[in-house]
C-alpha cells in the first residue's frame, strides 16, 4: 500500500509513522487492518468460495483473529499453528491441517481438536491415521492433497504441483487412496485438495490444474466417497514491483464458476500472500552510510533476520524513503546488519539522497516477514503493530536480549 505524505509527514492510515517511532524502535512490522479486509472481501466476493487463510503467511493472533472476524476458515501445517488458530477463537470445523511431514503428535492433536479434516500427503499417513483411529476408536474426517503435476511456471523454490515436488501424493495412486479409505472403518475421506505453488500469473495454468482436480473429484465419485469438499489451494500471484496487484481474481472467478458448474461439492480456497502481503511495511533506520568500489550503501538496521525473503529467494521489495525532500538522487543498494554478505535488501535503486539516522519504508511485507524473522546474531525480533484507520495498537512486543537469554536453560553440569 502507498504510505501518504502531510506536509512532507508519512502516514499510514490515519497514524503519523513518526508518532509510531517516537515510542517504538525500529524496525518494525505495520499492518494495516483496513487493507486485509479490503482484500479478503474482493476475495471472497469473487470466488463465492470458502477462504481458509493459509496461517504460515502470518500468524500474529492479532492478524489471525481479523481475518477469523472476516470470515475466513484456518488452514495450517503444524500444531503450532493449530495452537494459534484456536487460541484466535476459529470454530475448529473451519480448520483444515496440511502438511507433508506431520508428526503422530500433530495428527492426535488434530483430532483431539475436532477439526474439519486433515489432509493426507502420503500413504504412510493415511494408515497411520487409520491405525490411530482404531487405537482411539474414532472416525476421523480426511482430504487427500493430490499431486496433478501441473508446473506452475513459478520459481523453483515455491513450486508445490510438480511430480518431482515432495506434496501431495500422485494421481495415479488415487485408486489405492480409496481402497485404503474404503477398508477402514476409522477413515471418512470427504475432501480432496491440491496446491501447485506461489506466485502464479497466468490464468490457464489454473485452469489446467481446476480442469484435473474436476476429473478427479468425479473419480472418486464415482467410486462411491462422498465428497464434499474440493479445495483448489491459493497461489494468486502478488506484484511487490508496484503498489497494487495486477492479478486479476475476478477471472479466476468466472473460471471457477465455468468448471465447476453444478457440482455436488463444496469448493474452497487457501490463500495466504495474497491476504496479508500489501498490508504490511517494515519500517527501518538508516544506520550509516558507506562506498565500497563505486556502490553506494545505506546500512540499515532492518536485515535478512527481519525480511528473509530476499536473501532466500531474490525477491525484490518496494523501497520508500520516508525523508523524501532532497531533490538530489543516488542509486544505492540497500544492505543490513547481518554479519553475512547475503544480507542485501535491495540493489541498484534510485533515492533521494539519504543520511543517517533516516527512514525507509519496505513495501509488500505482510507475508512472510515476521513469520521467517530470526535471532540470528542474537538481534531482537521486530515489534508488530496494527494500524486501524487514526489508532495503532503494537500486536507483538520486542523482546530484549536479556528477556531471551533467560528463555535459554544452562545444565547443571556446565
Amino acid at each position: 500500500m502507498n504510505i501518504q505524505f502531510k506536509k512532507n509527514i508519512p502516514f499510514f492510515e490515519g497514524v503519523s509513522i513518526e508518532d509510531i517511532t517516537q515510542s517504538c524502535s525500529t524496525p518494525f512490522y505495520l499492518y494495516s487492518q483496513k487493507i486485509i479486509k479490503e482484500t479478503y472481501d474482493d476475495l471472497r466476493n469473487a470466488l463465492s468460495s470458502e477462504i481458509f487463510f493459509a496461517v504460515k503467511a502470518n500468524s500474529n493472533q492479532a492478524i489471525l483473529r481479523l481475518i477469523k472476524n472476516c470470515g475466513a476458515g484456518a488452514d495450517v501445517v503444524s500444531s503450532g499453528e493449530l495452537q494459534r488458530v484456536i487460541h484466535a477463537g476459529f470454530d475448529p470445523s473451519k480448520i483444515i491441517f496440511e502438511g507433508v511431514g506431520k508428526s503422530k503428535e500433530d495428527i492426535e492433536n488434530a483430532i483431539q481438536q475436532n477439526i474439519r479434516l486433515i489432509n493426507v500427503e502420503s500413504i504412510n499417513e493415511l494408515k497411520c491415521i487409520s491405525n490411530i483411529g482404531s487405537e482411539t476408536n474414532k472416525i476421523i474426517n480426511i482430504g487427500v492433497r493430490l499431486n496433478p503435476d501441473v508446473d506452475a511456471n513459478t520459481l523453483d523454490k515455491i513450486s508445490t504441483g510438480k511430480k518431482t515436488d515432495k506434496f501431495g501424493i500422485s494421481l495415479d495412486r488415487l485408486n489405492e487412496i480409496i481402497t485404503i479409505a474404503q477398508s477402514s472403518n476409522h477413515i471418512n475421506l470427504i475432501g480432496l485438495s491440491c496446491h501447485i505453488g506461489s506466485q502464479i500469473n497466468n490464468i490457464s495454468i489454473f485452469e489446467k490444474a481446476f480442469k484435473i482436480m474436476k476429473e478427479t473429484a468425479q473419480l472418486a465419485l464415482s467410486s462411491g466417497i462422498i465428497l464434499k469438499h474440493l479445495d483448489l489451494g491459493g497461489g494468486f500471484a502478488v506484484n511487490y514491483e508496484k503498489d497494487h496487484n495486477d492479478f486479476d481474481i475476478l477471472s479466476i472467478g468466472k473460471l471457477v464458476n465455468s468448471v465447476f458448474k453444478d457440482v455436488p461439492y463444496r469448493l474452497s480456497f487457501e490463500p495466504g500472500r495474497y491476504l496479508v502481503a500489501k498490508a504490511g511495511v517494515i519500517i527501518t533506520k538508516i544506520l550509516t552510510s558507506k562506498e565500497n568500489g563505486g556502490i553506494n550503501f545505506l546500512i540499515t538496521d532492518a536485515g535478512m533476520n527481519t525480511l528473509l525473503r530476499p536473501a532466500m529467494y531474490g525477491a525484490i521489495h518496494r523501497i520508500e524513503p520516508l525523508n523524501n525532500l532532497n531533490e538530489k538522487h543516488l542509486c544505492y543498494t540497500i544492505a543490513g546488519p547481518i554479519c553475512e554478505s547475503s544480507d542485501i535488501i535491495s540493489q541498484d535503486i534510485q533515492l533521494p539522497m539519504q543520511k543517517e539516522e533516516n527512514y525507509l519504508a519496505i513495501h509488500d511485507v505482510g507475508a512472510y516477514g515476521a513469520v521467517m524473522a530470526s535471532q540470528y546474531n542474537s538481534r531482537e525480533l521486530p515489534t508488530e503493530i496494527l494500524v486501524n484507520q487514526n489508532k495503532f495498537s503494537v500486536i507483538h512486543q520486542k523482546e530484549t536480549i536479556s528477556e531471551i537469554i533467560k528463555h535459554d536453560k544452562i545444565p547443571n553440569w556446565l
